[in-house]
């Protein structure tokens, strides 16, 4: 008999009752909801106050990249049964974030030279083919 065994013996427990109640680790949910709701309570009190956006998103990003609750997030997405995993993969194709950041520098360019009315053009025209794709990937992964 080991140690721990001796001591519930001797004490009359069954069991250990800290393997039913462990610690909270960081990637748990009882940390991420409250990370979460704090998040959301920060662009809300952002957008009342009428603080700088650049300021709000920045401190979302930080803190959500600091405590890894994008990948939590994506994780919880995962977990909806059929459409779940195909989200996740999606948002896991590289050539989907590189053409949306080429998008992102090109519309940066023509709006600085004043070409503000194709920018929008493009952009719509870039959303639209991005959307395509990733039907076109969900259906073909559903048949």
């Amino acid at each position: 008999m080991s140690g721990r065994q001796r001591d519930h013996h001797r004490t009359g427990e069954v069991f250990d009752v800290s393997v039913l109640s462990p610690k909270p680790r960081l990637t748990s949910w009882k940390v991420m909801l409250p990370v979460w709701a704090m998040l959301l309570g920060l662009v809300w009190a952002g957008l009342h106050f009428g603080l700088d956006q650049r300021i709000v998103a920045g401190g979302v990003v930080l803190i959500g990249l600091l405590s890894s609750a994008f990948a939590w997030l994506i994780g919880v997405v995962g977990l909806v049964p059929l459409i779940g995993p195909i989200i996740v993969k999606v948002l896991a194709i590289p050539i989907l974030w590189l053409l949306n950041a080429l998008g992102h520098l090109v519309s940066f360019v023509a709006i600085r030279r004043g070409y503000s009315r194709d920018v929008l053009t493009y952009r719509g025209l870039t959303i639209a083919l991005l959307v395509g794709i990733i039907i076109g990937y969900i259906l073909g992964h559903l048949v």
